[in-house]
């Protein structure tokens, strides 16, 4: 299990444990029991008594179930930092959890043992939509973040517990990879306050050969999201070699200047070598400056680092008068000089979702 722990008096089920699958919502039945998932852009067509590409959604003789609504495989209390979600509620807690399962293939996955595992091969506890805020409650988080795997393959799930979540005060965020159809993200931003989107690159030979994705999938979501007005952070993994160009870096932040706008926090994330890619050394600080100082330059007013705890890249300056506002070491606030979402220095709006100290 990757960053969990048991909750008093819970009882981990293990792969004996007869557990029900729940319908999914986001599929067509075709001809010949076979039918077609609708949740992201793979739309995979199932034969029964197979899955779909994410492997956690099974046809039963023509009807398609999630096999892990409610199945929680791995839970913990995390700074909101580690999601990273620099611009939304610093210093507060997420309460984190994840299932099994992913709906792409990153040959550098950071999270492999959850996301690119199958559901029995996991042990987990069940929860009711409404109980996770409840035990947000009691953990004093100020959010719920559906993390270190991918939340989109179980969305029915996420928009029952963030509507509970709403309804008890308590905030709902993803961290998610942005691989998902309209319709599905339309009934997710109903109900969640912000994304953390995981751009892995920007050319559409990358997804495909390392991903297992699309490009322009993931540009729809993000523009969708700021359509819709949800928060949004954008993270970008550099791996040496595979998607450090300078020149597509450009390219990106002058698209993301254009389409999502320059208050848009990005964050360069530095690699590590993990389970696929082990024949990479890790990413040069350096690729990670210039990386950060091009897209600075390009325009983008918050530009991180990350996975270097101390870099000065992790703090966060106004773009007006340029002074530090938030100063971080890893996923700790060390000071905070934003007051009601402005610079404390010379009172110009800061973008983000903000609290009081």
């Amino acid at each position: 299990m990757l960053g969990g722990s048991l909750l008093s008096g819970e009882v981990w089920r293990t792969r004996d444990f007869a557990y029900e699958p729940v319908e999914a919502r986001y599929y067509r039945k075709l001809d010949g029991e076979r039918v077609q998932c609708l949740l992201c852009p793979h739309e995979c067509v199932v034969a029964s008594g197979r899955r779909g590409h994410c492997q956690v959604r099974e046809n039963r003789d023509g009807t398609y179930f999630s096999l892990i609504y409610g199945r929680i495989a791995a839970f913990h209390n995390d700074p909101i930092e580690k999601k990273p979600l620099y611009h939304f509620m610093p210093g507060s807690l997420a309460f984190s959890l994840a299932t099994a399962g992913c709906n792409v293939n990153c040959k550098f996955c950071q999270n492999w043992e959850l996301a690119q595992r199958r559901p029995e091969d996991l042990p987990f506890v069940l929860y009711r939509p409404e109980e996770v805020s409840i035990r947000a409650l009691e953990w004093r988080s100020s959010s719920i973040a559906f993390t270190y795997n991918e939340p989109t393959v179980y969305t029915e799930f996420i928009v029952e517990a963030a509507a509970e979540a709403r309804s008890r005060g308590v905030k709902t965020v993803l961290i998610s990879n942005g691989y998902i159809n309209e319709k599905p993200l339309g009934d997710l931003c109903e109900v969640v306050d912000a994304y953390k989107i995981d751009l892995k690159a920007f050319t559409e030979s990358y997804y495909r050969e390392v991903v297992n994705g699309r490009l322009s999938s993931v540009l729809d979501t993000l523009i969708r999201l700021r359509e819709r007005k949800i928060w949004t952070e954008i993270v970008y993994l550099i791996v040496p070699t595979l998607n450090d160009d300078p020149k597509s870096l450009e390219q990106m932040a002058t698209w993301i200047r254009n389409n999502l706008g320059d208050d848009v926090p990005l964050h360069f994330s530095r690699f590590y070598p993990k389970y696929k890619l082990k024949n990479l050394p890790p990413t040069p600080i350096t690729a990670l400056e210039k990386a950060r100082n091009l897209c600075l330059d390009a325009g983008l007013h918050y530009v991180y680092i990350g996975n270097v705890p101390g870099h000065e890249g992790e703090n966060t300056y106004c773009p007006q008068c340029h002074k530090m506002l938030i100063q971080r070491l890893g996923y700790r606030i060390i000071k905070n000089h934003i007051q009601n979402g402005r610079c404390l220095h010379c009172g110009n709006e800061i973008a983000g979702v903000w609290q009081s100290f």
